[in-house]
């Protein structure tokens, strides 16, 4: 049997084994509240797992960042333009090398292949050719002109009678003798009138006017 004073220094001290019993209780059920609060904080926000650090990709998807997490996908890329290439020279027909060679010699070379060409003669005696545009080797199409520079001055040539010649052959036997051909009535049907005259002396690159069919040049109309 114990007495009375002993039961009340017990409950003074607090020592008994009911008041241990309080104090671990209450300490475990802080616990347990604290983590129901956490845990029902992240389902009323409307998730169900604690949030990690996250980066949007190109898409709007979302891609972890943290170590040892998949690679984001790649973005997409823009497509620049790119310059257009030049058209290849498909035939293979180059401006031939005419630099030297006598300016009559070299438009049988251009002829040839079926370019055209331009004199710009110079003023002095000689006949080579100093330089020609495009440069020889350059690629061309067919039927371009060829510019042509000669050293010396546009030598003399002699204008050919063309009067009842079909314009088309008119035309070729003025081209053949250095001269251009104009054609103030058109370049069909027979020449019937020419300026100059048939027989008189010009230069080369000279022009010379062919009327062809059946209308007169002006000078016969005044004439008749």
């Amino acid at each position: 049997m114990t007495d009375g004073s002993t039961d009340r220094d017990e409950v003074r001290s607090g020592a008994g084994p009911d008041r241990a019993k309080v104090v671990i209780g209450g300490g475990l059920a802080a616990v347990l509240l604290a983590v129901i609060g956490a845990t029902g904080g992240w389902v009323l926000a409307g998730d169900q797992k604690p949030p990690r650090d996250t980066t949007l990709d190109a898409s709007g998807s979302r891609a972890p960042t943290s170590e040892g997490s998949p690679t984001p996908r790649d973005r997409p890329t823009t497509a620049t333009s790119q310059p257009a290439r030049p058209t290849p020279n498909r035939t293979g027909l180059t401006v031939p090398e005419l630099v030297g060679m006598d300016f009559e010699e070299a438009r049988e070379e251009l002829r040839d292949r079926g370019l055209g060409w331009q004199f710009v003669f110079g003023s002095g005696d000689s006949s080579r050719v100093r330089s020609t545009e495009p440069a020889g080797g350059s690629p061309v199409k067919r039927g371009a002109t060829v510019k042509v520079t000669v050293a010396g001055a546009a030598p003399e040539s002699s204008i050919p009678d063309l009067v009842g010649d079909s314009c088309g052959e008119a035309r070729d036997e003025l081209v053949d003798d250095g001269f251009y051909p104009r054609y103030p009535s058109g370049k069909s049907g027979t020449v019937t009138a020419q300026d100059p005259a048939g027989g008189a002396v010009g230069r080369w690159n000279d022009v010379v006017q062919i009327w062809c069919g059946t209308t007169p040049s002006p000078e016969a109309s005044e004439e008749s």
